[in-house]
């Protein structure tokens, strides 16, 4: 079996929605990040911290050696100890709300191919006690929030473990939870067993299957977004063409509705990244020697900077100009000084001079978690009540 399965538990998103996405995406070169292998690190960590507190008998000398290796490692930082801390806090949270250790498992390879063609993956921890699977995914990226609700990966993740494990141990019900400490974002979901295997066998195996075999269909959406085809996509761009079609058909031809309102707002929200995407293509292109017509590449605006900042300032100095007016003394914002302290001691230190401001107000799809903001006036709120 080849490192990487064509249809990916964490690619689930994209082929369970669009099953014509694996079979394109297998002309374009896999390529490896610097978060993705960022990622990696922190998620090492994360497996000898686990494995130190609940799995595996670890000297304190055996400890130390094997964190500092990983911290010998490219993409290390001080801020990923203290993420990396939140993770085994939250797992700790599990565990110790069960009056007997649980079953625990790091990294634990899961096999879900009775549903999906090739289907395996990696379970960063597995934990099952009383009749309950908790599947625990870290995500160390911060550009996207991902959220555990009907999340697919973590749905194939549980499948898999229940194979594993299901001779085993009689299990209910699978809780999932994903740890996204950089952003604040600690989301969790739950599912039966009984209503896991209904959607397995009634959405994931026959998406599974007609990606698998190819070509499929496709259908564009926010998924697009780590797809490997995405620039040259075209079903892609007549996507966003049938859209605009549709926005104006159903549209007064002078003034927009709420209801073109919010059409457009749903073809905008998926246009940015597409335009982004076609901009990095063309560019590419263009630096390759390709010709895109009416387009070409050019020299950005240029950078400065001194060769020897030390030697320059010596030499204004030496006519005229005050030390103290070339430099400046600018204290560290607040999340520079957490990132420099460390999250919890920042918090245990210094929290109560905190003061957290209620953010911006935005614009979001309605499936989003967050609460709405009511600022609609109810008559009861203005007109005192008159008693009979």
């Amino acid at each position: 079996m080849t490192a990487h399965a064509l249809l990916s538990a964490s690619g689930a998103a994209r082929w369970l929605n669009c099953t014509g996405a694996p079979a394109l995406e297998k002309n374009f070169p896999d390529t490896t990040s610097v978060y993705a292998k960022e990622g990696t690190l922190a998620h090492a960590i994360c497996e000898l911290k686990l494995r130190k507190y609940a799995i595996e008998p670890m000297g304190k000398s055996v400890y130390t050696r094997r964190l500092n290796k990983l911290k010998k490692e490219e993409g290390y930082d001080k801020e990923m100890d203290g993420y990396t801390d939140d993770y085994l806090d939250h797992i700790k949270q599990i565990l110790l709300s069960y009056p007997e250790t649980p079953y625990v498992a790091a990294e634990q390879r899961v096999d879900f191919s009775q549903w999906v063609p090739g289907g395996f993956g990696t379970a960063d921890c597995l934990i099952i006690g009383g009749h309950t699977l908790h599947v625990v995914d870290f995500k160390y990226g911060k550009g996207v929030e991902v959220d555990a609700r009907d999340n697919p990966q973590m749905r194939l993740y549980a499948l898999g473990a229940l194979e594993r494990y299901g001779m085993l141990y009689e299990i209910w019900k699978i809780r999932m939870h994903i740890i996204q400490p950089r952003i604040n974002n600690y989301s969790d979901d739950s599912i039966s067993a009984t209503d896991l295997f209904q959607w397995a066998d009634a959405e994931v195996k026959p998406a599974a299957e007609e990606a698998y075999k190819g070509p499929g269909t496709f259908k564009p959406g926010d998924w697009c977004r780590f797809c490997r085809a995405k620039s040259q996509c075209k079903p892609r761009a007549e996507y966003f063409a049938a859209m605009a079609k549709d926005a104006r058909e159903h549209s007064d031809p002078r003034l927009m509705s709420l209801e073109d309102l919010g059409r457009y707002l749903k073809i905008a929200k998926l246009l940015k990244p597409w335009a982004e995407d076609l901009q990095e293509y063309g560019l590419g292109c263009c630096l390759d020697g390709k010709q895109v017509p009416g387009w070409k590449a050019v020299e950005g605006r240029g950078s400065r900077s001194f060769t020897d900042q030390d030697a320059a300032f010596k030499v204004l100095m030496d006519h005229g100009t005050a030390e103290s007016m070339l430099w400046t003394k600018v204290p560290l914002t607040l999340a520079q000084t957490e990132k420099l302290i460390g999250k919890k001691e920042f918090a245990a230190l210094v929290g109560s001079y905190v003061d957290k401001k209620p953010g911006k107000p935005a614009l979001v799809p309605d499936t989003d978690k967050r609460p709405a903001i009511d600022n609609v006036t109810h008559a009861e709120d203005v007109f005192e009540k008159i008693e009979k």
